[in-house]
């Protein structure tokens, strides 16, 4: 029995309370719906509430919604000391990632997110921000679990997994992202247009031999075959969970992250950046939305239950690779994000 709060009512925050809640008007998401003994009671709430009040219209069970400016600590501390959750659940936007940590220490209350901090100002993300808490969160007697999503999250999960149950040490891990899907647009993105034009466009960097190693954004490709798609081809860029990778995997000599894109995306987007509209420097908007995928709004509900069960439970922040990956695993298979293993050969 566990009351949580669900800061953000975009494409994440609508699967993740929809799962919390254990589906909606009868029916779960490519697999059940969560245990609703764990997740007693739901609050969720954003800038814009009647895009809360648009989510708890479609469920089975009643939930609170409520307005709330997540970069605005005071706020953040007054929803959280009016409702008391056992958990706050961060769905919003990364730059919002500090303000709800420190609103979380101020009131004691465990925290979650899905994606590492970033300033608004610069594309540059990484965990040093957020890592920086954890004598603060320790000492405070909370938990800050941190990028329990897809990728960030899941993506961690199979290496903590893989180095429990099949490696003595990992020397190299290829982390690859494709999407087979086809929307029938000439270019749309799959989550935060912003966040994602962002992260593609800064510079790439990958870890070999001790050191961190930077190339030029989208120089670097490789046809990769893919189960089930089939050959596609994945760019080299930086990713967050190799920074938290690198500190936690035994032996570990190389890591890389890949994703696809198709030649219509990549054309569009360079049209983009040479009409100047990728850049953040003349003014930005803030569209208090994000559209990302169900895979990372399941993964944000399974690391709310691992903590609120108490399978994962420990002062201070960490990442989602340090805890057991086996109950994760499992509830991955129940809750519509089946795995399974494939060896094969060894990405050059």
């Amino acid at each position: 029995m566990a009351k949580i709060l669900i800061i953000g009512a975009g494409g994440v925050g609508n699967v993740v309370t929809r799962k919390c809640a254990g589906g909606w008007h009868g029916q779960a998401v490519l697999g059940r719906g969560s245990d609703p003994r764990c997740f007693d009671e739901i609050i969720l709430a954003s800038r814009t509430k009647s895009k809360c009040d648009a989510i708890a219209a479609a469920l089975d069970r009643p939930i609170t919604t409520a307005q709330v400016d997540a970069d605005n600590v005071p706020q953040m501390v007054a929803l959280i000391k009016k409702h008391t959750p056992d958990l706050v659940l961060n769905v919003a936007l990364p730059y919002q990632d500090l303000p709800i940590m420190d609103a979380c220490l101020e009131t004691r209350t465990d925290y979650l997110d899905t994606a590492n901090y970033e300033p608004i100002d610069e594309a540059k993300f990484e965990y040093s921000w957020q890592w920086a808490y954890h004598d603060r969160f320790k000492a405070a007697g909370i938990m800050a679990l941190l990028g329990s999503g897809f990728d960030p999250g899941v993506t961690n999960v199979f290496c903590a997994y893989a180095q429990k149950h099949y490696f003595d040490e990992i020397h190299t891990i290829d982390i690859v992202d494709c999407n087979a899907g086809d929307h029938g647009h000439p270019f749309a993105t799959n989550f935060n247009p912003e966040i994602n034009i962002r992260e593609i466009t800064q510079k790439g960097k990958y870890w070999e031999n001790g050191q961190w190693k930077e190339i030029d954004p989208m120089s670097v490709s490789m046809d990769i075959d893919f189960p089930e798609v089939g050959v596609r081809k994945g760019y080299l860029l930086y990713h967050e969970e190799e920074e938290s990778l690198v500190k936690h995997i035994t032996g570990l000599k190389r890591i890389r992250f890949w994703m696809t894109f198709g030649d219509a995306y990549i054309n569009h987007l360079q049209v983009l950046q040479n009409v100047g509209m990728t850049s953040i420097e003349p003014g930005y908007k803030e569209t208090a939305a994000q559209a990302v995928s169900y895979t990372t709004g399941v993964p944000a509900m399974i690391g709310a239950q691992m903590m609120l069960s108490g399978q994962w439970k420990k002062p201070g922040v960490h990442n989602i690779e340090q805890f057991n990956p086996d109950p994760f695993m499992a509830a991955l298979n129940t809750h519509g994000l089946g795995w399974k293993i494939i060896e094969g050969k060894t990405l050059e």
